[in-house]
């Protein structure tokens, strides 16, 4: 079979299926493709021994199918366990402990069949959407080699955009399933938040904001992935019913998408991005959507306030052990001592207020809904910039205040735990880009029914 690196993950479930394909002969051509192609990009590390991995391909060709994903090697961001792989997170302080068991998300996956190749290169911890850290080094754009991946899922961006892997998982807390999704030309989806369970350790009922979802090259892949992923978990209280994977191809005509470009001006914007996206926005029309220009529905300014109280507040939670241990501290990274300290000097007031107007922002968004199907953006304010730099100081002539400030585009599905879709369109002479679809909560469906019709008349 030609080409087997470049089918999406269900044409080679088919091709497995129907004993077209074994699953030998794709890790033959995957370890092939890695071999060709990572060196240069660094998506993909942790990579296991090719015999080892040629072994379990050989024994999945000889077992029943455990599920649509049989056969089919994946990636796993190294933000997640994977029981026998290291788990770095992209961190010193992590660096080379082997994780005992498989998180819920991937044992998922493994159980739907799928063979673990290795992990996907992460920024430290998955803080910022640019994916470099000291143990790995940075992942370069598959589209524009010299320049950032985006992150935090930068990895398996790259890795599915050059034919590495055929589906990814990955997370988002601050758009890192769709920032590199739109500068890699992928499609990454940030399902409503609780439909893929995180894992039941720590805290269970204060921290929404950041989930787990997937990535691939089509919107079926994405809904397939989101299928097995999805469900919850009985030691959880915010689990919700399991996706269910089925056709998207669907009559458009009617949705009624709003674009909100920079959010009325509040959001910096590089040279040529808005012009970009508001003009791909508008092939939505082919498709039999009406797409109309919307005033901002709240304020950016409130928005971002909630934003970096409540992240703070979760990472200082979720690092907070090794920044007290001082076998560790040193090891982390200035963003992340910068999120902890600040995390910790916030006052119950100060949280209450952020949650406040967060649920402001929920109530509005519900009311926003009962109007328009989704909510168009573009998945980031700037074009890949130069891998070199940690972060982009200034867009459009404003000053960053922070290492994520320039990602403030993303926030407004984040803050809250809509269901956002990230899908890609040509590239242009400045650069990859892409836009980011939100939906109502738990419009999971909807939503990728739209990315579908997007693939439909871009692809």
């Amino acid at each position: 079979m030609d080409n087997i690196n470049d089918l999406n993950a269900h044409d080679l479930s088919d091709a497995l299926a129907s004993g077209t394909l074994t699953a030998a002969e794709l890790m033959d051509a995957t370890l092939a493709r890695i071999a060709d192609r990572n060196l240069a990009l660094n998506a993909i590390v942790s990579l296991r021994d090719a015999d080892t991995l040629m072994v379990e391909a050989e024994a999945a060709d000889a077992s029943p199918r455990k599920g649509w994903l049989h056969g089919i090697h994946i990636a796993v961001k190294d933000l997640a366990n994977v029981a026998g792989l290291p788990t770095s997170m992209g961190s010193p302080a992590l660096a080379g402990r082997v994780a005992a068991t498989s998180d819920i998300m991937v044992q998922r996956m493994q159980d739907a069949g799928a063979i673990i190749i290795g992990k996907t290169n992460t920024p430290e911890f998955g803080l910022g959407s640019h994916t470099f850290n000291p143990v790995f080094g940075p992942t370069q754009n598959a589209l524009m080699p010299g320049r950032t991946a985006g992150g935090s899922s930068g990895g398996a961006a790259v890795a599915l955009a050059a034919g590495m892997i055929a589906v990814a998982d990955g997370s988002d807390m601050m758009g890192s399933l769709r920032n590199p999704a739109g500068w890699n030309g992928v499609y990454g989806m940030r399902p409503t938040w609780g439909l893929v369970p995180s894992e039941p350790a720590g805290d269970s009922f204060l921290h929404q904001l950041s989930t787990n979802g997937p990535m691939a090259r089509c919107p079926r892949d994405l809904s397939a992935l989101l299928a097995t992923q999805s469900g919850p978990d009985a030691r959880q209280p915010h689990g919700l019913t399991a996706y269910q994977d089925g056709p998207l191809d669907v009559d458009l005509t009617g949705r009624r998408i709003g674009w909100l470009g920079d959010w009325g001006g509040a959001y910096p914007m590089e040279s040529g991005v808005l012009d970009h996206t508001a003009a791909q926005v508008a092939r939505l029309s082919d498709a039999g959507c009406d797409v109309t220009v919307i005033a901002p529905p709240f304020s950016a300014a409130a928005l971002w306030d909630s934003w970096i109280a409540l992240r703070s507040f979760a990472v200082a939670a979720s690092l907070g052990a090794l920044y007290d241990d001082p076998a560790t501290r040193d090891a982390l990274k200035p963003a992340a001592i910068w999120e902890i300290e600040r995390g910790r000097a916030l006052t119950v007031l100060q949280i209450q207020r952020a949650s406040n107007i967060r649920s402001d922002w929920f109530r509005t968004a519900a009311r926003l809904f009962d109007t328009l199907d989704a909510i168009a953006l573009p998945t980031a304010q700037c074009w890949p910039f130069p891998v070199e730099w940690d972060w982009p100081k200034s867009i459009g002539g404003v000053a960053m205040d922070s290492y994520h400030r320039w990602m403030e585009i993303v926030v407004p599905a984040s803050l809250i735990g809509l269901p956002a879709v990230a899908v890609p369109f040509p590239v242009t002479p400045q650069g990859p880009m892409g836009l980011q679809f939100i939906g109502r909560a738990r419009d999971d469906r909807r939503l990728l029914e739209l990315a579908q019709g997007w693939h439909r008349i871009t692809a």
